[in-house]
């Protein structure tokens, strides 16, 4: 677990989480409408911090955006999770998924796989890349120094 950003913290150990707009108050040893982050102790957690449900070279095609830098690969990275709950979402296994999974893959190793496989860039998509913010914003840290693309992308609509 990693410390959640973006929360403030409440009266009586609730917090409120200030990621989306949905603004969730947790209360101590709850979670949010993502189900991906809990409240210990009045300290909001990112549960699913470095566990990719979801990691692979795409085809920067395969992207709504196809138009943009044709022939890239990218590394698409996802955790399981999400603030909505679309009927007609394609990821729906990953996306509503209640149990926290996947494989440690912390950012380091994200930005060591994009170059090693020869990708232009890194892709938080599948499910809402907001629930994993911390995850990808210190992987972008790590990312802008090398000089890979961005892209942000929810795919599960």
């Amino acid at each position: 677990m990693r410390e959640a950003m973006l929360y403030e913290k409440l009266e009586g150990k609730k917090v409120r989480c200030n990621l989306c707009g949905r603004r969730c108050t947790i209360n101590n040893g709850g979670t949010g409408f993502c189900l991906v982050r809990k409240n210990e102790e009045g300290v909001l957690y990112s549960l699913v911090y470095g566990k990719a449900v979801s990691a692979c070279v795409d085809p920067i095609e395969k992207k709504p955006l196809f138009h943009f830098n044709p022939g890239a690969s990218v590394m698409s990275i996802a955790t399981v999770g999400c603030n909505f709950r679309c009927q007609f979402c394609d990821n729906w296994v990953i996306s509503q998924e209640k149990q926290i999974a996947g494989r440690d893959f912390p950012p380091e190793e994200v930005v060591k796989a994009t170059r090693d496989n020869g990708c232009q860039g890194i892709s938080y998509t599948y499910t809402e890349p907001t629930i994993f913010f911390e995850y990808a914003y210190e992987t972008e840290g790590l990312r802008g120094k090398l000089g890979f693309l961005t892209l942000l992308l929810q795919m599960g609509i």
